[in-house]
């Protein structure tokens, strides 16, 4: 695994690939510039600073449940659930800047005023938050690491989803959602060995409350077929 120095200190723990890629307009640079901090949802430590307090989301989000996407991309999901769930928070992790930009943009034009953005990997993010606090959490076609020396930096590992467990209140919701064949295998190997069950899938017909990604209509105008899987926390 690549470790690449963290701002807070010690090392990065990245199951992602890059963090930029094409050059971003000027609105989006002042959208990150302006309007990213005011949606975090508190201050991210890294793991091994002792001084780290776990977050208040409580007080963050006035006593809402509180929902988890790990990874979204370009926003699109993580915007469509915000507005059909609006009574509900949710929290976006995504270390890509450029998908970032996105999602503020997409903020910006929805109107929406539920959603909390830490641009950084999830793993820093889960390190603060209080045991038992997500009611549910997405992993929409995550990267696929498709070397077979690059598994162990897919999320669906223990080294992620471990610390995942302990984040969700018991019996919460934990979607995933892949186009590749062997991202389903390790998922239904690994996931269970974190406690948690399967309740569904692989299946291929998604979530009644789904909205198609960019990254899905990729895969189905490459031919590859999308897999849903539902399992229920520990």
């Amino acid at each position: 695994m690549t470790e690449k120095s963290h701002p807070n200190g010690g090392a990065w723990r990245n199951f992602y690939g890059r963090v930029h890629g094409k050059t971003m307009n000027r609105a989006q640079i002042e959208r990150l510039e302006n309007n990213l901090a005011d949606l975090s949802p508190g201050p991210i430590t890294h793991k091994e600073n002792p001084d780290r307090k776990m977050l208040n989301l409580e007080a963050r989000f006035d006593g809402r449940p509180v929902w988890l996407e790990v990874g979204f991309g370009g926003g699109e999901h993580l915007i469509h659930m915000a507005k059909t769930y609006p009574d509900v928070a949710i929290i976006g992790a995504e270390p890509f800047v450029n998908g970032v930009a996105m999602l503020l943009g997409k903020i910006e034009a929805e109107g929406v005023e539920n959603i909390a953005v830490h641009p950084g990997d999830a793993r820093d993010l889960m390190d603060v938050l209080p045991d038992g606090s997500i009611q549910k959490a997405f992993l929409n076609y995550p990267d696929p690491w498709p070397k077979a020396r690059h598994h162990r930096r897919r999320f669906v590992t223990q080294e992620h989803l471990v610390p995942l467990a302990r984040v969700m209140a018991r019996g919460a919701e934990f979607r995933v959602s892949t186009d590749i064949e062997d991202y389903v295998r390790q998922t239904l190997e690994e996931v269970p060995l974190a406690g948690f069950e399967l309740i569904s899938g692989p299946d291929r017909q998604p979530w009644g409350d789904w909205i198609s990604t960019r990254y899905e209509k990729k895969a189905l105008r490459e031919g590859r077929v999308p897999h849903y899987l539902t399992y229920r926390a520990p």
